[in-house]
């Protein structure tokens, strides 16, 4: 795969201004032909000390017929989304446009040389964690990790459970809000667990849907609601790291950078 580092090595040909000479940052050229465009690799002479230097050599990467633009402008940070986008293109290149009209391209995509993490988190109400690491890697702050998150998210409204944790998630009998009378089956966790027994004695059956429990890949990411449960964590056997339940986007954005770098090291 070739996938240029930032768009500022990616120049834009349809005129020659300057004769051959090609802008100094360029690595590559996307040059408009009769038939659509193509995208060049080109070697300037770095002996030159000017903005627009001579070009000494240059070879098609990719032609017109192997080449699609993306119809809708994208965000050009989230590098793990433009793989994405170019694989479900089925092209061998695609080029896309950012808000400010900057452009790059993704040749031979190919997502297998990413780190994949795993996200666990449970719904309703809103999955904050997986939510968070979706809006932080669409706006490209993830960008230079080459990470791929997998989600996954267990909906607990299907455990048909007597009571569940708060009115937040849209339940009608919560820990939270009802009084208990004994014998229920209660959808929660380790914290459930503790507020029922403390209030209301041991007859109940806990039907566990911490985040954790469900851990079963590495390496992974997941919330949880016990602060000593926080940081970096070895799981059912799995490396990954854990946030509070109420993390902020830094500290959610900042637990997976520490992952990645973690996981760099003992490679």
């Amino acid at each position: 795969m070739i996938f240029p580092g930032q768009c500022k090595i990616v120049g834009h040909a349809s005129t020659k201004p300057c004769c051959d000479k090609v802008y100094f940052l360029s690595r590559y050229l996307i040059r408009d032909t009769p038939g659509g465009c193509e995208v060049v690799e080109v070697t300037l002479d770095q002996q030159e000390k000017g903005m627009m230097r001579t070009l000494l050599s240059s070879r098609v990467l990719a032609r017109e017929d192997e080449i699609c633009c993306y119809p809708e402008k994208v965000n050009l940070n989230n590098r793990t989304g433009l793989v994405e986008r170019a694989l479900a293109t089925g092209c061998r290149c695609t080029i896309f446009t950012g808000p400010d009209e900057h452009r790059t391209f993704v040749l031979d995509p190919d997502l297998s040389g990413f780190l994949k993490i795993h996200v666990y988190d449970v719904s309703p109400p809103r999955p904050s964690l997986s939510a968070c690491i979706r809006e932080l890697e669409g706006v490209g702050l993830f960008g230079d990790l080459s990470v791929q998150f997998i989600h996954h998210v267990r909906d607990i409204s299907a455990l048909q459970a007597d009571v569940y944790p708060c009115r937040a998630a849209g339940f009608e009998k919560t820990l939270d809000a009802d009084s208990m009378q004994g014998g229920e089956s209660v959808a929660g966790c380790m914290t459930a667990s503790q507020f029922y027994t403390e209030c209301y004695g041991r007859d109940f059956q806990l039907v566990n849907i911490c985040p954790l429990e469900s851990v079963r890949e590495e390496p992974f990411i997941a919330r949880c609601c016990r602060s000593e449960r926080e940081g970096a964590k070895s799981w059912n056997g799995r490396t990954g790291a854990v946030v509070h339940w109420g993390a902020s986007p830094v500290q959610i954005y900042e637990a997976v950078r520490d992952l990645v770098s973690r996981r760099v090291s003992r490679q």
